[in-house]
């Protein structure tokens, strides 16, 4: 283990004998929000310290073999205890490198995802509405809350553009990997010949914006027109001018929301998905300037890149940026997504530890 690597550990160590000390203070006892502060912190690092505390075991197990080697009754015994610890030290290691990796704040903050029909027509329209039902499905499943904000329907019964709000533990740090284009291979209901057909989406999960410290809107920066809803909506429609459609000078983003009956909480709306979409703005620009930097294969956050297939005749999924093929569409479309989520993950933190192992 590198020396700096040690001293971080052994500075996390120390911490946690210090907030052992203030917890059992009865002067900090009396402060409830510094009490549940210090708590959180404890909670945090102390799994770091059992794995740190069964690491400088294993290394006194190899140092004790080390010393019985040359006992010649001992020698074989001394090996095998050797092996086995230099297993396990290497094996502690990784595990506190990995205990190491940053928490990423933003994992459980709600977030957007925007599917919009690209190249294909309706049939891209269609299978816009494949993927949103792939998400609420998986959200379902995961036990979060989803919300449709703005849905612009197609003719045939998909979406030119749809946008869900999705919250809950762990579900931005799950789904952050979804931004890209989507493609798809089928044939479509309406082809005669059975001729197999390329269509595509693309999907940009945003993160919400904090409206206190993310991003602050000049009002002079903003045009908000109100218009009459269209679509399906019943007496509503056409009666009230409750549709709006703020432009954000400055960027030239457009965003329209209609589907509440509220002309307010279709403008609050609006002005989260702007918000949203400004933020990520910004956070791509950073993500393309480490990226000039740094090489990473997952969330480069480049929308243009082609990041997975979905071939129905072949019934495959395809992740194009880990060269990971599945023969399970139907499982996935129908929300079953952690194979190809844990496998992004996993690529995520390989990358972060090849960081981290540099900067020690």
């Amino acid at each position: 283990m590198k020396s700096s690597m040690r001293m971080r550990l052994e500075e996390i160590s120390n911490r946690l004998l210090e907030i052992d000390m203030l917890l059992s203070d009865q002067e900090i006892a009396s402060d409830i929000d510094y009490l549940r502060k210090l708590s959180c912190e404890r909670s945090e690092i102390e799994p770091i310290v059992t794995l740190f505390n069964s690491f400088l075991l294993s290394e006194s197990d190899l140092e004790a073999a080390n010393e019985m080697i040359s006992d010649p009754d001992l020698k074989e015994m001394a090996e095998e205890e050797i092996k086995i610890s230099r297993n396990r030290i290497e094996k502690l290691e990784n595990d506190l490198l990995l205990s190491l990796l940053p928490k990423d704040i933003n994992d459980d903050r709600g977030f957007f995802v925007e599917i919009r029909a690209g190249t294909g027509g309706d049939e891209s329209a269609l299978f816009s509405a494949d993927l949103l039902r792939m998400y609420i499905r998986y959200a379902e499943r995961m036990g979060w809350s989803v919300e449709i904000i703005s849905a612009n329907s197609s003719d045939l019964g998909g979406y030119k553009e749809v946008i869900i709000r999705i919250e809950g533990n762990g579900a931005y740090g799950r789904l952050r990997f979804e931004s890209g284009g989507h493609r798809v291979q089928r044939i479509p209901e309406t082809e005669n010949q059975g001729r197999i057909h390329t269509s595509a989406c693309t999907v940009a999960v945003m993160l919400e914006v904090d409206e206190v410290n993310d991003i602050i809107i000049d009002p002079s920066d903003i045009r908000i027109d109100t218009f009459r809803a269209s679509g399906a909506g019943g007496q509503h429609i056409n009666k009230t001018d409750s549709a709006v459609r703020i432009t954000h000078l400055p960027s030239g983003l457009v965003v329209e929301c209609q589907d509440d009956r509220s002309q307010h909480r279709n403008k609050e709306k609006a002005m989260k998905v702007l918000s949203a979409r400004l933020k990520d703005l910004e956070i791509r620009e950073q993500q393309e300037k480490e990226a000039s930097e740094r090489k990473s294969l997952i969330g480069s956050g480049d929308r243009s890149e082609r990041i997975r297939t979905y071939n129905y005749p072949q019934s495959r999924i395809t992740d194009h940026r880990i060269n990971l093929t599945l023969y399970k569409l139907s499982q996935v479309l129908d929300g079953d997504l952690d194979d190809l989520i844990e496998a992004l993950l996993a690529e995520y933190k390989a990358e972060q530890l090849a960081s981290l192992e540099s900067s020690y």
